[in-house]
């Protein structure tokens, strides 16, 4: 995506409709973090060449393997718990941002884990208590964005806040997205991004989720005072940090769906692809996904078959079970017993980073036999669902759909596919 999207010629740097004139910056710095910044940072390099004066990125444990950079260091960090090594690296980062220049040119690659992979905590609140607000909210079936709306308030780098601390430094951010809708304010919690939410909604969040009284004593005190004014916000629109900045997102959910729709169709299935914003609690979305395998076995509707449903997003999982799994695991589960004797169906969701929730599986495939397949086994798909224990049921009959680590992350992918009867 970065290499038919971003291009240079003689001295311009183009992406889509933006232009560069190289010629006006003496320093070009890169910087980020996320699951597809490894790769990121090798497309630009390849790009840019020795243009780039100095440059670190933050990546997944055990994944710089993966990437050969000779300029941008590759510095790797824990996810979706920010570690102190994430910490360091975004300490380096702050280093090369400082008292920058309007001849500086700073490119910012994000993705989807940068929120957990860039984490920079306010002053008065340590890594550790951070770190516990991040896993209180993951396990209470928070979405993305609220999640977000919360590490905004409570870092110094997130919420448009590196903005600020690059200006008057221009400020290129290539984005590769894995919010629901693309909002550029939410993608690893919007470091160059305008941030429309406040303490309050902070507040109202942890508060919402029953997480206020749980979480540190220095996370409430900082945003109690930030309620009260004493604390400054995040940079509001218009302020003039982002003048010079310019998001890009180059690769969607949407951008998916619409790949694995032309690879349906050169398969001769017809195809649709229902929505790229689905949310809510994984097991719901199952549900739903059960009852629509059954109106398209019975109406041919609403594709004919043949056909392929697809759709994307991020769902969530309220945890109350000590099991282990992931959304997309939890979601399929939660199809078992409704799909149970159907002939015609297989029913797919896939993680795009190949890591879903805390286990090494990307998702979980079922179909109209996979109950029955349980049965010898002594397992309970319903019993395994209220725990919140996917994983161990799919990996016992063999479902688990396993990728490794992809090096990129543009949500879910939720795949419906129906056969003819004969």
């Amino acid at each position: 995506m970065v290499k038919e999207k971003v291009r240079l010629t003689d001295h311009e740097l183009s992406v889509r409709d933006l232009r560069l004139s190289l010629k006006k910056y003496k320093r070009i710095l890169v910087i980020g973090g996320g699951k597809a910044s490894g790769k990121m940072a090798e497309a630009i390099e390849e790009i840019l060449n020795n243009r780039i004066e100095a440059g670190i990125i933050n990546v997944p444990h055990g994944t710089a393997k993966n990437f050969d950079t000779c300029i941008i260091q590759i510095n790797e960090a824990a996810h979706p718990i920010p570690d102190q090594r994430g910490l360091s690296g975004v300490e380096k980062m702050r280093e090369l941002l400082k008292r920058l220049d309007e001849k500086t040119l700073v490119i910012l690659l994000l993705s989807g884990g940068g929120s957990a992979l860039l984490p920079y905590p306010q002053e008065g609140i340590t890594l550790e208590e951070q770190q516990k607000v991040t896993s209180l909210l993951l396990r209470c079936g928070a979405r993305i964005n609220e999640i977000n709306t919360v590490r905004k308030h409570i870092s110094q780098t997130k919420g448009g806040r590196l903005a600020a601390l690059a200006y008057p430094a221009t400020i290129l951010c290539l984005i590769i997205s894995d919010v629901v809708g693309d909002q550029v304010s939410s993608i690893a919690s919007g470091p160059t991004a305008p941030n429309h939410s406040t303490f309050l909604d902070a507040v109202k969040i942890l508060k919402y989720y029953d997480v206020w009284k749980k979480a540190p004593a220095s996370v409430v005190r900082y945003l109690n005072n930030g309620v009260a004014g004493k604390n400054p916000e995040c940079p509001k629109p218009g302020d003039v940090c982002f003048s010079k900045t310019h998001n890009i997102v180059l690769g969607s959910n949407r951008i998916a769906l619409e790949s694995a729709e032309q690879m349906a169709k050169k398969l001769g299935y017809n195809t649709l692809i229902l929505s790229s914003y689905i949310e809510g609690e994984a097991r719901h979305v199952g549900t739903v996904f059960s009852a629509l395998a059954r109106e398209l076995i019975a109406a041919n509707q609403p594709v004919i078959k043949p056909g392929v449903l697809l759709a994307g997003g991020e769902t969530t999982v309220n945890v109350t079970g000590s099991g282990k799994g992931g959304r997309n695991q939890e979601m399929v589960l939660s199809a078992v017993t409704r799909l149970s004797g159907l002939k015609e169906v297989v029913f797919a969701a896939i993680d795009t980073d190949g890591v879903d929730g805390s286990t090494d599986a990307a998702g979980a495939v079922v179909d109209g036999f996979t109950y029955k397949r349980a049965l010898p086994h002594g397992m309970d798909p319903i019993t395994y669902l209220k725990n919140n224990n996917s994983h161990p049921f799919f990996k016992e009959i063999n479902d688990l759909i396993y990728t490794g680590p992809t090096d990129t992350n543009v949500n879910d992918v939720i795949i419906l596919v129906t056969l003819d009867e004969r």
